[in-house]
């Protein structure tokens, strides 16, 4: 069963183009234009065992919130597809990650609805990490969980770093995703659900 999906997004603002293979060996070829989500999407493919492209222009000369959220909303959008009708998946997954004196923890469920729980304080003294304003942390994994229609939890346990912070968040989140889209070899044809579908 191939778990393979490519989705693209075009506005007047931004044009994303996204694939993902969610079996793969967390190869990535990332081009965003923003230097750190780039390395945060490299992280998310290495940890989460995805193979992963995103290539996006947008309109970086007002900031990089417009690129930011529809990225999200695009990789969200694939990640759904490529898992399908998510028969023989683990569905629930869990991960806490340490960065240096940051620690996060990402909880998720491919439930097939949409919510994001956010609790990741970040200092208001760093608001930028490189060119990348680490407000628009939140506002990535909104567009990711709502398109995804999977619930996430996202718990800032400790950090002082938002460079840590944030990197912690997407390797804890990419840990959980990866654990949570594997196969059940006890279930391999079973849908994970009393419902008999997500």
């Amino acid at each position: 069963m191939s778990r393979v999906a490519e989705r693209a997004r075009k506005t007047r603002e931004t044009e994303v183009s996204v694939r993902i293979d969610l079996d793969g060996s967390g190869e990535s070829d990332v081009a965003t234009g923003i230097g750190f989500l780039d390395h945060m999407l490299d992280a998310l493919a290495r940890h989460g065992g995805f193979d992963l492209r995103v290539h996006a222009t947008g309109d970086l000369h007002i900031d990089p919130h417009h690129s930011t959220e529809d990225i999200g909303i695009t990789l969200g959008a694939a990640f759904g597809e490529a898992l399908g009708d998510k028969r023989g998946v683990a569905r629930f997954a869990d991960a806490t990650v340490p960065l240096d004196e940051a620690l996060v923890r990402a909880v998720v469920d491919l439930s097939g609805r949409a919510f994001l729980r956010f609790n990741v304080p970040l200092p208001a003294d760093q608001p930028r990490i490189g060119e990348w304003d680490a407000a628009l942390l939140p506002e990535f994994w909104r567009g990711f969980a709502h398109e995804a229609r999977i619930t996430l939890h996202l718990d800032g346990l400790r950090g002082d770093n938002a460079h840590h912070i944030v990197e912690a968040c997407f390797k804890a989140a990419a840990r959980a995703l990866g654990a949570a889209t594997r196969i059940d070899p006890r279930r391999t044809d079973a849908i994970p659900s009393t419902k008999g579908s997500l």
